[in-house]
């Protein structure tokens, strides 16, 4: 089959004539490394504190898609021997993408695990589909402040978006809900701010290189669970758990920029996180790698839709090597996770200033069509196995705060916004988050063929104390002032100035909330955790930290959103 090549797969919208748009580079490797075990499927969560009217959702929904007609494609068929895989717009949805999935305390549990299993087909147009689950004094949904709208006390509504990851990313995804809103509310998209990326990239700290790859050290990789072997291969799917956070505090000297964003504490929380939890398994501490998309996209209606992040890898290691028994004893020390995070902070807008391909050029030269595609689906398979042992140790991917309005009208303005991505093994583990009113939503997804939900659960909880001890990492002085002349004897006042923090807005738009960062357990006090309940790498957990709740339709805290993991 012949396939004319425009520049649509690659985020444009697609042609007025409607011809067939080649997979790009990112969509052909996903596409070759599908695996019914482990979906690929992207996980959007959008909570509203009233009801929705069900035919104004479906036809806004629709109108949503006709708005943005990149998403309304299909994969078409053929066999092994063509050149290349192909997406045939369609114009209009195939069928009905939108399903009320009724109410109750299981409800919501219902649609995660679906969610979580079942990708929606890249063969049927939009590869996405909405449930809407609605809620009535049920604690799935947290309860919006008391201005936050026109909605009834004790209801409230899910909107839980499913995209196939080959075809659509979470920004993607969330751009077709903001559009929805617009479009049910019946007012007018307000401007987005565009993104803030530093001019030029910093020199690179730590022999990392200029794209942050640490080429000559294999990174460490999760430490499995207690399960045998045999078990843990057996497992199939992903669990998951969501925590609602205080964005964590940027302190800083007055009259200067907070010295790192929310989305390098992000980075060296899950950095933490892991040296901690292969610690507490008897695993050699280790360099980490994490993964990281860069969203280069402008926000607005214009946006271009598909998979259009670029993932970047960022080295986690400490340059002082001495540094790493101060990060991983008992207590993180304040000091050493300022140094660890002002490496980051140095990396990561390095990478965010560089412009690359998407996948960098191996993808590219696998996905070349000299070669069938079942062969190259063979070679690029066979390429991955090969190099797992040089993957990254886990995703972390930060929306940042939440752009757009997503007002619905009478029933309200979202109050909370979580997402997740795949957690495909050999990485098996992805770290989400995003900004909504001042809180961060997070969301932890593992493969069960590496975590039980119990293990899930263990680290979730070490994620939460990861990130607090970094909000209170110590940010660098200013450099003291020429000392003045002596003051005269009639000016007894004159004296240096005081410095006093600041909150500002990071690269990544993440807003800055006043309050310290708290561990999981520890979200519905909105307090630190004292010091003495602090959980050593090999001690025994928290009892307040989330696990896995076995009992069907249990309630859980409504501030702290904890799920059992789906």
């Amino acid at each position: 089959m012949t396939v004319p090549r425009t520049d649509a797969g690659r985020g444009r919208p697609a042609p007025p004539g409607g011809g067939l748009i080649p997979f790009p580079a990112v969509d052909e490797v996903s596409r070759h490394c599908l695996s019914g075990d482990e979906p690929e499927s992207v996980h959007l969560e959008v909570h509203l504190p009233g009801r929705l009217d069900p035919a104004r959702l479906r036809e806004a929904f629709r109108q949503a898609l006709l708005a943005h007609p990149r998403v309304l494609v299909r994969e078409v068929p053929g066999r092994g021997h063509r050149r290349s895989y192909a997406w045939e717009p369609t114009g209009e949805p195939d069928g009905d993408p939108v399903a009320f999935a009724g109410r109750g305390p299981g409800a919501l549990a219902r649609a995660r695990t679906r969610a979580l299993a079942d990708c929606p087909p890249l063969t049927v147009s939009p590869p996405m589909r909405l449930d809407v689950v609605e809620a009535a004094g049920e604690a799935a949904v947290p309860e919006p402040p008391a201005d936050a709208g026109r909605a009834g006390s004790g209801t409230g509504t899910v909107l839980l978006l499913t995209a196939h990851h080959t075809a659509l990313d979470a920004p993607s995804a969330l751009r077709v809900l903001a559009t929805t809103a617009e479009r049910y509310s019946g007012t007018p998209a307000l401007p987005i701010p565009g993104r803030v990326r530093p001019d030029r990239p910093d020199p690179a700290p730590g022999g990392t290189g200029g794209t942050g790859r640490t080429l000559r050290t294999r990174p460490v990789r999760v430490a499995p669970d207690a399960r045998p072997a045999s078990v843990r291969a057996r497992a199939a799917g992903n669990g998951m758990l969501q925590a609602d956070l205080p964005v964590p505090r940027r302190a800083a000297p007055a009259g200067s920029p907070p010295p790192w964003t929310v989305n390098d504490q992000l980075l060296t929380a899950a950095a933490l996180t892991v040296g901690r939890w292969n610690v507490s398994r008897g695993r050699p501490p280790g360099p980490v790698r994490i993964t990281m998309p860069v969203d280069d996209r402008p926000r607005g209606t214009e946006m271009p839709m598909g998979n259009g992040t670029r993932l970047v890898e960022v080295a986690m290691a400490a340059e002082d090597p001495r540094d790493t028994d101060l990060l991983l004893g008992e207590r993180p020390d304040p000091a050493a996770v300022a140094r660890l995070l002002r490496t980051t902070a140095r990396r990561t807008r390095a990478l965010k200033a560089t412009r690359g391909s998407l996948w960098g050029a191996g993808a590219g030269l696998l996905t070349v069509p000299l070669l069938p595609v079942g062969i190259r689906g063979v070679l690029t398979r066979g390429a991955r196995r090969a190099t797992a042992p040089w993957t990254s140790t886990v995703l972390v991917t930060n929306l940042g705060r939440v752009p757009y309005g997503l007002d619905f009208g009478d029933a309200g303005r979202a109050t909370a916004v979580w997402f997740s991505a795949p957690a495909r093994m050999p990485r098996g583990l992805s770290v989400a988050a995003a900004s909504t009113g001042g809180r961060l939503h997070v969301t932890l997804r593992w493969s069960r063929a590496l975590l039980g939900d119990a293990a899930g659960a263990d680290l979730a909880g070490l994620f939460g104390e990861a990130l607090s001890a970094v909000s209170l990492a110590p940010a660098p002085q200013l450099a003291p002032a020429p000392s003045p002349a002596p003051v005269p004897s009639d000016d007894p006042e004159a004296g240096p100035d005081a410095t006093a923090g600041s909150a500002d807005a990071d690269a990544d738009g993440v807003g800055v909330g006043a309050g310290a960062g708290v561990g999981v357990g520890d979200a519905e006090t909105g307090a630190r955790a004292p010091r003495g309940r602090a959980r050593g790498p090999g001690g025994p957990h928290r009892p307040d930290t989330p696990r896995p709740d076995t009992a069907p339709g249990a309630a859980h805290p409504t501030r702290d959103h904890r799920e059992r993991p789906s």
